[in-house]
């Protein structure tokens, strides 16, 4: 029973381990797929402490969300070849900001009702390393934004 309780927490411990690895890989592969991403299509954009890019095109003028807000967006999600993975409809879909992935929950708050850009999160803001819903683990995610309205 003993060596059988230490042959798992080993399989943990070099599990979470490789997890680990996993994660600071898709950073750096992440941070040249966003830098590359930019250069190509010639963005103007900022980079947050988190690691979050975002490129503000129009700031609109209302009202701003924080992190506890709920926004309606229209939104379009595609990766860095151009691969739409989802859309919302024209008039937008409507969440609270602690229900999305990291990215959103930071990067709509950059803007103000009416405002519009683009976000380009990295995994560990994203859908980590895990696959959901047909996005594959270690994806950088890139939303084009329009922020609609601020409940």
């Amino acid at each position: 029973m003993k060596y059988t309780l230490i042959a798992i927490l080993f399989t943990v411990f070099i599990s979470c381990s490789k997890d680990k690895q996993e994660e600071e890989n898709f950073v750096a592969r992440n941070e040249t797929e966003i830098t590359d991403y930019i250069a190509k299509n010639n963005l103007n954009a900022q980079k947050s402490d988190t690691g979050l890019y975002y490129v503000i095109n129009q700031q609109g003028t209302g009202t701003q969300p924080n992190a506890n807000s709920n926004v309606r967006v229209a939104y379009k999600g595609y990766y860095t070849n151009g691969q739409v993975f989802d859309q919302s409809p024209a008039a937008g879909i409507t969440f609270n900001l602690q229900q999305v992935i990291k990215g959103w929950t930071e990067g709509i708050t950059y803007f103000r009702t009416g405002g519009n850009g683009i976000l380009l999160v990295p995994a560990h803001l994203g859908y980590g390393n895990s696959n959901r819903n047909g996005i594959p683990g270690g994806s950088v995610l890139i939303f084009e934004i329009n922020l609609i309205s601020v409940n």
